[in-house]
């Protein structure tokens, strides 16, 4: 008379079957999450960067006051968001080029203000050797990592 339940060979090829899917599906959900990190640090760079060149094209049409030896960039990445006065409307109007400042998704403190999370670039400093400096012309990720496309995140 033949017992009923599973023999120790298809125990065996079932637990190999399980072990090879799992092998397969973890490394396709890392990349699928680095995916998705890459495209918010994409999106946030994109932000910044057209926030920067709407401060500047407004400085430049007189819509911002700068200084006589100024050169129509930001001083601070607060000032995209927190706005500043509008030259041409005295009074309490202020513009305001972003709702908010993006962060850094690869900066490993999430409670750190966004714009401490960013790398700097002044007008005055060479691309290859970005610094901070009296105004920010561009922004960039201090992230230690390369992206999928093969590229360090601080070159994006």
């Amino acid at each position: 008379m033949g017992t009923r339940g599973f023999t120790l060979i298809e125990m065996v090829v079932t637990v190999a079957v399980v072990a090879v899917l799992a092998a397969i599906a973890v490394p396709v959900a890392q990349v699928t999450s680095q995916r998705a990190r890459e495209g918010e640090l994409r999106l946030a760079l994109r932000q910044i960067r057209e926030g920067i060149d709407t401060y500047k094209r407004y400085s430049d049409e007189g819509r911002i006051a700068r200084s006589a030896d100024g050169n129509g960039y930001p001083p601070t990445l607060q000032a995209l968001a927190e706005g500043v006065p509008d030259a041409r409307l005295p009074g309490s109007v202020r513009i305001h080029v972003l709702r908010r400042l993006p962060r850094d998704p690869f900066h490993p403190d999430p409670a750190a203000d966004p714009a401490a999370t960013w790398g700097l670039r002044s007008y005055a400093s060479p691309a290859d050797a970005p610094a901070p400096g009296a105004d920010v012309f561009d922004v960039y990720s201090r992230a230690p990592g390369v992206g999928l496309n093969g590229l360090p995140y601080r070159e994006w």
